[in-house]
Protein backbone atom coordinates (compact mmCIF):
# COMPACT_ATOMS: atom_id res chain seq x y z
CA UNK A 1 0.00 0.00 0.00
CA UNK A 2 2.81 2.27 0.82
CA UNK A 3 4.76 1.82 -2.79
CA UNK A 4 1.42 2.35 -4.31
CA UNK A 5 0.61 5.95 -2.19
CA UNK A 6 4.20 7.16 -2.66
CA UNK A 7 4.01 5.98 -6.75
CA UNK A 8 1.05 8.38 -6.92
CA UNK A 9 2.38 11.12 -5.22
CA UNK A 10 5.80 10.89 -7.10
CA UNK A 11 3.64 10.47 -10.21
CA UNK A 12 2.12 13.70 -9.90
CA UNK A 13 5.48 15.13 -9.06
CA UNK A 14 7.22 14.00 -12.15
CA UNK A 15 3.90 15.11 -14.30
CA UNK A 16 4.46 18.11 -12.52
CA UNK A 17 7.98 18.68 -12.96
CA UNK A 18 7.70 17.46 -16.86
CA UNK A 19 4.62 20.39 -17.55
CA UNK A 20 6.38 23.11 -15.58
CA UNK A 21 9.69 22.14 -14.36
CA UNK A 22 8.20 23.02 -10.57
CA UNK A 23 7.01 20.44 -8.13
CA UNK A 24 4.44 21.20 -5.76
CA UNK A 25 5.75 21.45 -2.16
CA UNK A 26 2.57 19.34 -0.93
CA UNK A 27 4.25 16.25 -3.19
CA UNK A 28 7.45 16.33 -0.70
CA UNK A 29 5.36 17.29 2.83
CA UNK A 30 3.12 14.00 1.94
CA UNK A 31 5.91 11.98 1.01
CA UNK A 32 7.94 13.31 4.38
CA UNK A 33 5.02 12.54 6.44
CA UNK A 34 4.50 8.77 5.31
CA UNK A 35 8.09 8.40 5.69
CA UNK A 36 7.95 9.56 9.22
CA UNK A 37 4.56 7.82 9.86
CA UNK A 38 6.14 4.44 7.88
CA UNK A 39 9.76 4.56 9.97
CA UNK A 40 8.37 4.92 13.73
CA UNK A 41 6.02 1.96 12.80
CA UNK A 42 9.50 0.17 13.01
CA UNK A 43 10.22 2.33 16.25
CA UNK A 44 11.67 5.32 17.46
CA UNK A 45 15.54 4.39 16.71
CA UNK A 46 14.38 3.64 12.98
CA UNK A 47 12.88 6.77 12.39
CA UNK A 48 15.59 8.58 13.95
CA UNK A 49 18.11 6.49 11.61
CA UNK A 50 16.24 7.79 8.46
CA UNK A 51 15.66 11.10 9.59
CA UNK A 52 19.59 11.75 10.26
CA UNK A 53 20.02 10.11 6.82
CA UNK A 54 17.73 12.00 5.35
CA UNK A 55 19.73 15.59 6.84
CA UNK A 56 22.48 14.01 5.19
CA UNK A 57 21.18 13.39 1.76
CA UNK A 58 19.61 16.57 1.90
CA UNK A 59 22.20 18.30 2.44
CA UNK A 60 24.42 16.78 -0.05
CA UNK A 61 21.67 17.60 -2.63
CA UNK A 62 21.68 20.95 -1.36
CA UNK A 63 25.62 21.47 -2.38
CA UNK A 64 24.10 20.11 -5.77
CA UNK A 65 21.89 22.34 -5.81
CA UNK A 66 24.00 25.45 -4.69
CA UNK A 67 26.25 24.69 -7.93
CA UNK A 68 23.47 24.26 -10.23
CA UNK A 69 23.19 20.50 -10.98
CA UNK A 70 19.63 19.93 -9.65
CA UNK A 71 16.28 21.69 -8.87
CA UNK A 72 15.44 22.88 -4.95
CA UNK A 73 12.48 20.85 -5.81
CA UNK A 74 13.89 17.76 -6.55
CA UNK A 75 16.37 18.31 -3.30
CA UNK A 76 13.10 18.47 -1.27
CA UNK A 77 11.85 15.33 -2.88
CA UNK A 78 14.96 13.32 -2.74
CA UNK A 79 15.09 14.44 1.24
CA UNK A 80 11.40 13.37 1.60
CA UNK A 81 12.11 9.97 0.49
CA UNK A 82 15.16 9.30 2.34
CA UNK A 83 12.94 9.59 5.54
CA UNK A 84 10.76 6.73 4.75
CA UNK A 85 13.95 4.45 3.33
CA UNK A 86 15.90 2.91 5.78
CA UNK A 87 19.53 3.94 5.98
CA UNK A 88 20.89 0.73 4.77
CA UNK A 89 18.37 0.89 1.36
CA UNK A 90 19.86 4.52 0.52
CA UNK A 91 22.41 3.06 -1.64
CA UNK A 92 20.31 1.22 -3.72
CA UNK A 93 17.58 3.85 -4.02
CA UNK A 94 20.43 6.49 -5.25
CA UNK A 95 21.99 3.88 -7.40
CA UNK A 96 18.15 3.34 -9.20
CA UNK A 97 17.77 7.19 -9.13
CA UNK A 98 21.12 7.69 -11.15
CA UNK A 99 20.60 4.83 -13.53
CA UNK A 100 17.64 6.40 -14.93
CA UNK A 101 18.74 10.02 -14.32
CA UNK A 102 21.43 8.61 -16.69
CA UNK A 103 18.91 7.09 -19.20
CA UNK A 104 16.56 10.26 -19.11
CA UNK A 105 19.94 12.11 -19.48
CA UNK A 106 20.77 10.07 -22.33
CA UNK A 107 17.15 9.70 -23.88
CA UNK A 108 16.64 13.48 -23.70
CA UNK A 109 20.24 14.20 -25.76
CA UNK A 110 19.43 11.70 -28.48
CA UNK A 111 15.79 13.68 -28.76
CA UNK A 112 17.40 17.64 -29.20
CA UNK A 113 19.30 15.87 -32.19
CA UNK A 114 16.08 14.63 -33.64
CA UNK A 115 13.01 16.06 -32.44
CA UNK A 116 11.66 18.57 -34.47
CA UNK A 117 10.63 22.16 -33.12
CA UNK A 118 6.15 22.00 -33.39
CA UNK A 119 4.30 25.43 -33.29
CA UNK A 120 1.68 25.12 -30.30
CA UNK A 121 -1.48 25.50 -31.71
CA UNK A 122 -4.37 27.46 -29.88
CA UNK A 123 -7.19 25.09 -28.60
CA UNK A 124 -4.61 22.38 -28.13
CA UNK A 125 -5.33 19.59 -25.54
CA UNK A 126 -3.03 19.72 -22.52
CA UNK A 127 -1.18 16.86 -23.14
CA UNK A 128 -0.24 17.99 -26.69
CA UNK A 129 0.51 21.62 -25.29
CA UNK A 130 3.16 19.57 -22.64
CA UNK A 131 4.42 17.94 -25.60
CA UNK A 132 4.93 20.71 -27.59
CA UNK A 133 6.85 22.75 -25.11
CA UNK A 134 8.92 19.97 -24.20
CA UNK A 135 9.94 19.56 -27.23
CA UNK A 136 11.25 23.16 -27.47
CA UNK A 137 12.99 22.66 -24.02
CA UNK A 138 14.79 19.51 -25.65
CA UNK A 139 15.80 21.67 -28.57
CA UNK A 140 17.09 23.98 -27.05
CA UNK A 141 18.61 21.57 -24.37
CA UNK A 142 16.66 23.42 -21.65
CA UNK A 143 17.25 21.46 -17.79
CA UNK A 144 15.92 17.81 -17.61
CA UNK A 145 12.45 16.85 -15.78
CA UNK A 146 14.66 14.55 -12.96
CA UNK A 147 11.59 13.93 -10.75
CA UNK A 148 10.96 11.46 -13.57
CA UNK A 149 14.01 9.53 -12.91
CA UNK A 150 13.33 10.18 -8.82
CA UNK A 151 9.82 8.39 -9.72
CA UNK A 152 11.00 5.68 -12.03
CA UNK A 153 14.54 5.01 -9.42
CA UNK A 154 12.30 4.84 -6.40
CA UNK A 155 9.83 2.59 -8.12
CA UNK A 156 12.45 0.39 -9.77
CA UNK A 157 13.90 0.41 -6.39
CA UNK A 158 10.91 -0.53 -4.22
CA UNK A 159 10.31 -3.15 -6.60
CA UNK A 160 13.28 -4.74 -5.89
CA UNK A 161 14.64 -4.30 -9.64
Amino acid sequence: MLLLVTTAILAFAAWSDLATRTIPDWCSLALLALGIAFRLIEGPTAALSSLAMAFVIGGGFLFLHARGFIGGGDVKLIAALAVGTAPSAMPDLLFAIGLAGGALGIAYLAMSRVMPRPALRPNAALPMRVAVVEANRIARRGPLPYALAIAAGTVAAGLGA
